[in-house]
């Protein structure tokens, strides 16, 4: 047996009947478009905190600082303010406190409740920032804004889970990731033109993310709720005509009965969050731990909050370091469709690995990079072969994350929870996502001051880490049923002595392959 990887076998393995109907693909992309307003404030936060006018108002001591004329100012240290940090920030704390009671919302009136309630909330925070005058009122915006981003990012994957066919869960759960990577490019190229306004720009900016609030709340209003979900709500019979419509076929029983037994065995559960703490839910507590914490420890959102921030560090213009930020955000986009092609033809362990090693590379890279043109003192600055270079190097890194770590970071803590303890699970990969991007966002700009080019390599340092941790620990998910999972960790050389013989989903398939 080859550690760490295996295959399940049995004849029902994903083999539910049915096919693949528009109606759950159009539900799919619906659900998905709540990646929009993730993505969206990822993309236009770091544009604004790179403009003039923007800097002036709120942050004026930051834009003396960026203008200093003698030459003799660090490059890595120019942006280094808590305050301005806080800004983009603290949407990510708010987002951390709000997917714990999303979980409750979520289980208890369903899923697209879920999803109105986190459009609303961020539409209120939207409309806030666009019309702020001065920081208290941003940073009040900015935590409603991560309220909605709690409930959506709690909701979506876990809808897009248990609506999607086993064979292509992975493919429609992704547009999650792909509807951010749009947001991220549309706010990215927002950001270009708003900067050259002569005024005002930077409302604009803030103010659009009402758009894409907009469109998930009137969109999740229109949305079935999961079979799933009716099902623990005791809506049965809406549940067996929901899985008909959605499966396109009337042969829905096999299906059927497994969702009610998940049911059954959640009922039986009256402290999800004690219960996820119990050893045979071992497994999926610590892989929904982790996953979220190394995703944002591979750095992306560095790359991501801070693009033009970053790319005015290296010494571009300011237009150039927009601009530079749309070409990321436009690789970002069209590598996300690598993985919606390929995450249930090759599987979710393929994508982890190699895009682990081509950010380690990239990161190492870049890294070295800007040692030989700034060093220690960070006091040089790129000649146009070399910012290209860098620019590279950025954009293949980028490409790495939104095959691998990007989408499956959602995907895979929300695909492997039976739903006695989905709702938790979910809450906790979203709150522990938030915790470090927050964390992240808010020390990244005194950790380039302070740890400079070596920044790249302590991020690099992780990616060998998370790499070898999805080597030897994560196993494969793809093609099998959601409420099924238990086999997929009973085979496992590591988690499967942790999963009891009559565990749901074993009961009707006791042979397996490994």
């Amino acid at each position: 047996m080859t550690v760490g990887s295996f295959e399940v076998g049995g004849a029902s393995a994903g083999n539910y009947e049915g096919r693949v109907t528009l109606f759950v693909v159009i539900t799919c992309l619906v659900a998905a478009s709540g990646g929009l307003i993730f993505g969206y404030d990822i993309g236009i936060s770091g544009g604004v905190t790179s403009m003039d006018e923007f800097l002036k108002k709120f942050f004026p001591s930051v834009y003396a600082k960026e203008k200093n004329a003698s030459g003799h100012e660090s490059q890595y240290c120019k942006f280094e303010n808590h305050l301005l940090t806080l800004f983009t920030s603290s949407l990510y704390l708010a987002a951390f406190i709000a997917s714990f009671f999303a979980s409750a919302t979520t289980q208890k009136f369903g899923r697209k409740i879920s999803m109105t309630t986190g459009g609303l909330i961020f539409l209120i925070g939207a409309i806030l920032n666009g019309a702020a005058v001065n920081v208290e009122m941003l940073i009040i915006g900015r935590l409603l804004l991560g309220v909605g981003i709690g409930y959506a990012n709690q909701s979506v994957p876990v809808y897009l889970s248990e609506m999607a066919p086993p064979k292509l869960r992975g493919a429609l759960n992704i547009g999650f990731q792909m509807a951010t990577t749009i947001g991220i490019f549309a706010a990215n190229l927002i950001n270009y033109f708003t900067a050259s306004m002569p005024a005002n720009g930077w409302r604009v900016s803030l103010g659009l993310a009402a758009v894409p609030a907009l469109m998930m709340t009137v969109g999740a209003i229109f949305l079935p709720d999961t079979p799933n979900s009716m099902i623990e709500r005791g809506q049965k019979d809406e549940a067996r005509e929901m899985l008909k419509k959605i499966r396109g076929t009337e042969n829905v029983e096999q299906e059927f009965t497994d969702l009610l037994e998940a049911s059954e065995a959640s009922k039986r559960v009256e402290y999800p969050w004690k219960k996820i703490m119990e050893p045979q839910y071992r497994p999926q507590l610590v892989i929904t731990c982790l996953i979220p914490m190394f995703q944002q420890l591979t750095g992306i959102n560095v790359i991501m909050f801070y693009a033009p921030v970053l790319f005015k560090t290296l010494g571009f213009g300011n237009n150039a370091s927009l601009m530079s930020a749309v070409v990321s955000g436009l690789v970002n986009v069209f590598a996300t469709f690598v993985s919606i092609f390929t995450v249930d033809k090759f599987g979710r362990r393929a994508l982890f690995l190699e895009g682990g090693i081509q950010m380690i590379i990239c990161q190492i890279s870049v890294g070295v990079l800007i040692y030989k043109v700034f060093g220690v003192a960070g006091v040089g600055s790129f000649s146009k072969e070399m910012g290209n270079l860098a620019l590279a190097l950025i954009c293949i890194y980028v490409a790495a994350f939104a095959w691998s770590w990007g989408p499956l970071g959602w995907l895979v803590p929300s695909e492997i929870h039976p739903l006695e303890t989905r709702s938790a699970g979910q809450s906790i990969n979203v709150s522990v996502n938030m915790f470090f991007t927050f964390i992240i966002g808010q020390l990244f700009l005194s950790a380039l001051c302070h740890l400079k080019f070596g920044l790249f390599f302590f991020f690099a340092g992780w990616v060998v880490i998370m790499t070898a941790f999805v080597y030897f620990f994560v196993p494969e998910t793809k093609n099998m049923p959601i409420e099924e999972m238990n086999r997929v960790w009973k085979a496992h050389w590591f988690w499967g002595s942790y999963i009891p013989d009559d565990a749901v989903g074993l009961q009707h398939h006791k042979s397996v392959a490994v």
